[in-house]
Parts: C-alpha cells; sequence; structure tokens
C-alpha cells in the first residue's frame, strides 16, 4: 500500500542560517510557523481525506526540525503524538540537518513517537557544501545517519543536484556515498533558483550556469535507476507542483511532473537495449503499474521508437519489477 504524508511545514524555523539556494515560504506556500492546534486541525481533516490514514506519517518538514527551541518542538510533537498514539497514524516523520543530531534529541523524539528523520545531505562534497553555505560537512552526514540508525529510526537522505559548482561528478560520487550509508529513503531535488536567494544573484550576474533541462532529467533519471538497483526507495524526485514556485523561480529544473519525465527515460534506455537489431511490432513486458510511465507522457516512447522504425507494444506483467523490462517473444 503506497505510503503518504501528512506534511505540515515550518519554512526556515531551527535554520541558522539561509542556505545559497533556499527559500522555504516560496516553496512551501506557508508564510507563517504552525503551532499545536494547527497541527490538531491538519490531522483531523486528514482523517478525512486521506484514504488509508493508518498508513501515513504526520510530517515536519521546510525547516531543521530538530534545531528549534525544544519546548515549541515538543509542542508540535505532543499534539501529533495524539493521533499516533490512538492508531489514527502510523508516526511522525521530520527533516532536518545532519548538524542536528545528537543522542538528547534523538531520545526525545523517539518517546515522542517519531519513527523517521530525513537529513538535508544535499551534496557528499565539502566544496559544493560550502559553496552553496550549507554549514556542514559530509561527515556530519554520515556521523548523523549511524546515530540515527542507532536509535532505530527510519533513516531518509534527501540530495540535490545541479547545485553552483557542483559537477556531474561530484553528484555520482554523493550517489555512490548515499548508497553506502544504505538509507531507507531518498529525495532527489534537481535545483530551482529562485528569486531573492544567492543562486538567483549568481545566475542573474553570470556566474552561475546550468546544465540543459533534458540532460538534468537523464541524469536524475541515471540516479533513480541506481537508488532503485541498490534497494533505496526514491520517494520523491523534483518539488511538488506549486504555483508560487512557479511565479518566484528564474531558473532550474521545475517540472510538475519531473519524476515521470525522468521514468521515462528510465524505460526507454532499457527497451533500447531489448530492441537492439529488431523492428516492426516488438512487445514489451513492464510492471502492471508502470504501463503508463513506460509509454511516456504524450506517448513519447512509442512515438521515439516509432521513428526508428519500433511498433512498440507495452503490456503489464505484474511479476515484472519496478522499471523492469522483458522482450516478450
Amino acid at each position: 500500500m503506497k505510503h503518504s504524508n501528512i506534511s505540515i511545514f515550518i519554512p526556515h524555523a531551527g535554520c541558522p542560517h539561509r542556505c545559497s539556494f533556499c527559500d522555504q515560504r516560496t516553496i512551501s506556500g506557508t508564510q507563517r510557523l504552525p503551532h499545536g492546534d494547527d497541527v490538531r486541525a491538519v490531522c483531523r481533516r486528514a482523517l478525512s481525506e486521506v484514504s488509508h490514514p493508518e498508513n501515513a506519517e504526520i510530517a515536519f518538514f521546510g525547516g531543521s526540525f530538530t534545531a528549534i527551541p525544544r519546548e515549541y518542538m515538543q509542542e508540535l510533537l505532543d499534539a501529533a503524538k495524539e493521533f499516533v498514539g490512538a492508531g489514527m497514524f502510523r508516526g511522525i516523520r521530520c527533516s532536518t540537518r545532519p548538524d542536528c543530531i545528537d543522542a538528547e534529541v534523538l531520545g526525545i523524539l523517539a518517546e515522542s513517537g517519531v519513527t523517521a528523520i530525513e537529513l538535508g545531505a544535499q551534496s557528499m562534497s565539502d566544496k559544493v557544501l560550502e559553496m552553496n553555505e550549507r554549514g556542514h560537512t559530509a561527515a556530519d552526514v554520515e556521523n548523523a545517519s549511524r546515530l540515527i540508525r542507532e536509535y532505530g529510526f527510519e533513516l531518509g537522505l534527501q540530495m540535490m543536484t545541479g547545485l553552483y559548482m557542483s559537477s556531474l561528478r561530484d553528484e555520482m560520487e554523493t550517489a555512490r556515498r548515499i548508497i553506502e550509508i544504505k538509507p531507507d529513503t531518498v529525495r532527489i531535488y534537481p535545483v530551482v533558483v529562485l528569486k531573492g536567494t544567492r543562486l538567483g544573484e549568481l545566475c542573474e550576474q553570470g556566474e552561475y550556469e546550468l546544465m540543459p533541462f533534458e540532460e538534468m532529467v537523464r541524469f536524475c533519471a541515471e540516479l533513480i535507476r541506481c537508488f532503485t538497483d541498490s534497494g533505496i526507495s526514491v520517494i520523491k524526485c523534483g518539488l511538488h507542483a506549486s504555483e508560487f514556485v512557479e511565479a518566484d523561480m528564474v531558473g532550474g529544473y521545475y517540472h510538475p511532473a519531473f519524476r515521470e519525465l525522468c521514468e521515462m527515460h528510465i524505460y526507454r534506455r532499457r527497451i533500447e537495449e531489448l530492441c537492439m537489431g529488431l523492428s516492426g511490432d516488438v512487445t514489451i513486458e513492464v510492471n502492471d503499474r508502470c504501463i503508463s510511465r513506460a509509454v511516456g507522457q504524450k506517448r513519447a516512447n512509442t512515438t521515439y521508437f516509432m521513428e526508428k522504425g519500433i511498433n512498440l507494444i507495452i503490456v503489464g506483467n505484474s511479476e515484472i519489477p519496478i522499471y523492469g523490462c522483458k522482450l516478450r517473444r
């Protein structure tokens, strides 16, 4: 059954400074900080809107949750715990900075019903982290990940692609080191350049150049494949659709269906491998749930292969793994 989050945003709360790319108020569409009663209201509403609330987690995103004042953090956790303790939701998820994890805060989170912690790693290159004003190191990511594991939490890592002064080699090395850490989940965020951020200034000054959109789609498709093949669940790729982001972006890789574009490329590459030397009608089996991904947006993959002389027929097979393909003989 598909997992879902009841997302509650605490924009910039607990953050010691503003990173080069960040404007959480624009990204989340939230302007004020929530309090305990706000959390309760969101949870009550979700009970009537979410199909399977027992499989959902209350998620605190958009700030550095473990760095906010303890009294405020506990207020939010206590409100969420009322619903988790009653069995209405599966647990509580939060995101934070790698340098804001220690035994004391992990003990508080464990007692308050938190089940998963996501770290904003962004990059495993100290050079890239410094140039984007993150204020932590790659070693902080590794140390925090180890502690989170020791306390029994589900571990998630978030990485960004296309950051200032980051090369594709840097980003493949980031992916390799993340795979070594073996988190349960990963989120991939291709950078979106927003007005009023340091990256926005660098972009306007011509000091920050971004690779073409299609190249980033292909690269993120490769990341999804690498993580999935390593047994790590990619639970997000690209920012969620947002009118606020669309209004304030000045560059980068925003698309309301960015992940679907990446998945289309994953299937295209794997189907190409199966279709070497073939022409005419070719039937490819994919997982039942992935037929539309393999066909591609606006039937882009079937059109692509048609231009190569292949009439591609995509059919479902429940035994095929996600992103897997099989040539039907």
